[in-house]
């Protein structure tokens, strides 16, 4: 629990958690299948919910590293004894919390690009959309940035939503009051506080 509550937002690998156990805690009779089965515990008992990936220009489920949010995020903090606050992960699990909420089915996106290296050679890289959200024929891309200090950390944090080719609504949400506003490539950014007190606003 104190693993899964310190890593809110980050990838969970069954197997490098078990690894852990074996290396810090001399537990080596703990296997990746025996933490699957006790994070399908907290699962079912609804502290934990899974965000699955989704290659967005495959269109298909890809079977790696999940990332877990907690539905109620005073008692991941409890968990924690309140000591590891970081603002930018509890805004994330936030805004999974209130999309899921509001009825989306929501997941991590994957998109696959290729660039090319200083050495002149093609490298693929993968860049993250942080939630999908789907509801009937509703789709939005949403990425949580908590602080947005310069350009650079901008351009950043709309690369992966530059990627996507179809019409779906793509969102930059920002840790701040922030008045609603778009570039021109179409990407919406708007503050944390307006996301939640205005349900509608991600349809305007």
């Amino acid at each position: 629990m104190r693993i899964l509550a310190s890593s809110v937002g980050s990838p969970v690998n069954p197997t490098n958690l078990a690894n852990t156990f074996k290396s810090v805690k001399k537990l080596n009779n703990i296997t990746d299948k025996t933490i699957e089965t006790y994070i399908s515990y907290l699962e079912n008992a609804y502290m934990i919910e899974k965000a699955d990936r989704y290659d967005i220009k495959g269109r298909k489920y890809i079977g790696t590293t999940p990332k877990y949010y907690f539905k109620d995020l005073g008692l991941r903090n409890a968990i924690l004894s309140f000591r590891q606050t970081e603002e930018n992960h509890l805004m994330e699990n936030v805004i999974y919390n209130e999309m899921r909420y509001r009825g989306f089915l929501v997941d991590v996106g994957n998109v696959n690009i290729r660039v090319k290296t200083e050495e002149g050679k093609w490298q693929r890289v993968t860049l993250e959309v942080d939630f999908v959200c789907n509801l009937g024929s509703r789709r939005y891309y949403l990425q949580s940035a908590y602080r947005l200090p310069d350009e650079e950390k901008m351009q950043q944090e709309k690369r992966s939503l530059q990627q996507i080719g179809d019409s779906f609504k793509k969102m930059v949400i920002v840790g701040e009051r922030m008045k609603l506003r778009r570039d021109d490539n179409g990407i919406v950014l708007m503050g944390i506080y307006e996301f939640l007190a205005d349900p509608n606003l991600i349809d305007v």
